[in-house]
């Protein structure tokens, strides 16, 4: 399509024609981003203006005095800039938010001589793949609107992505604090691209479906749900895989694990959301070997050169080679 746009404010960005064409109304341009986002493989999109967060700053605030955040110093440090977009990138006036389907129909094992690995790291490292799509969604842009800047956002950088992504109409927030959507469950990734483009925003939001079911509060073996729609991270069996830095385990922890090597899909797979879910069109978060069940004797074997190889390019090596090998050991006893 031809770019009908030439001039753009840097720090508010409006959109101007050509001599002689018509002016490009945010409307359109929203309509032709969001048809973008389609081609590029997401499933859903909502537009929505920068702003602070200001109710879920509020929580998220209430959650970090509980101490909910474990070790995760990061979340502590300038939670202002988790809750206003702006502070991250100080031209955002609009927040494209995203989700693709990562589901796929393989299952676990209850093999002991192995470990459960969480869905999401079955596959390729979901942060390169959402992030490049993104990418190419902002190159896109930035050959209609050649002044348009903005800023990618997957998980690691500092914004609040399910509160987002409720905010823009993909889903709702279950009482496990995870996104669901009507579509596809819980079995998405969320993603953003900050611009400093006016565009047309959604404002309708997925009502909270979750009405009275508490199967993902019951059914969370170290009860780290600790209320509807709140999760001690100190109890979690998926935070205490992944993030915690300990040379041993929680005992809450280690004695409640259920096969779980690296993450925990409990509360997702009991939802009754996720019924729906559709297998991803994405062929990279197809399970690479040993990724579904990891034979905990091989992780025990594995060397810094080993490991760097076994997990060049997936998300299981945010655990690290220690993490994983501490799991292990801990399933084994």
């Amino acid at each position: 399509m031809a770019a009908c746009v030439t001039s753009v404010s840097s720090e508010n960005a409006t959109i101007n024609s050509q001599p002689g064409e018509p002016p490009a109304q945010p409307r359109e341009l929203s309509r032709r981003i969001k048809h973008q986002v389609l081609s590029e493989g997401f499933e859903k999109v909502g537009i929505v203006r920068a702003a602070a967060l200001d109710d879920e700053g509020k929580q998220l605030r209430e959650w970090l005095d509980r101490g909910y955040q474990g070790n995760m110093a990061w979340m502590e440090r300038d939670p202002e800039v988790r809750v206003d977009p702006r502070q991250l990138f100080s031209a955002a006036r609009s927040v494209v938010v995203v989700a693709k389907n990562y589901y796929t129909p393989a299952k676990h094992t209850d093999d002991r001589a192995t470990g459960k690995v969480s869905r999401y790291a079955w596959g390729d490292d979901y942060h390169e793949i959402i992030s490049a799509k993104l990418r190419s969604l902002l190159a896109w842009i930035k050959a209609e609107v050649p002044q348009a800047e903005g800023k990618v956002c997957v998980d690691i950088q500092p914004m609040m992505d399910k509160a987002w992504a409720a905010r823009a109409g993909l889903g709702w927030i279950g009482k496990h604090t995870n996104l669901i959507t009507t579509e596809y469950g819980s079995w998405v990734f969320i993603g953003e691209l900050l611009l400093n483009l006016d565009l047309e925003y959604d404002h309708e939001l997925v009502a909270d479906h979750c009405g009275s079911c508490t199967l993902c509060i019951d059914s969370c073996p170290t009860s780290a749900i600790t209320e509807p729609y709140v999760v001690d991270s100190n109890k979690c069996i998926s935070y205490a895989t992944i993030e915690l830095r300990d040379l041993d385990l929680p005992q809450t922890v280690a004695e409640n694990l259920e096969g779980w090597l690296y993450g925990c899909d409990i509360c997702q797979d009991v939802c009754p959301w996720n019924r729906f879910e559709q297998t991803t069109d994405e062929y990279r978060f197809l399970p690479r070997e040993g990724n579904v069940n990891a034979p905990l004797s091989e992780v025990l074997e594995l060397t810094p050169k080993t490991y760097a190889e076994r997990f060049r390019g997936s998300a299981m090596k945010r655990a690290k080679l220690s993490g994983l090998q501490r799991n292990a050991r801990a399933l084994l006893e």
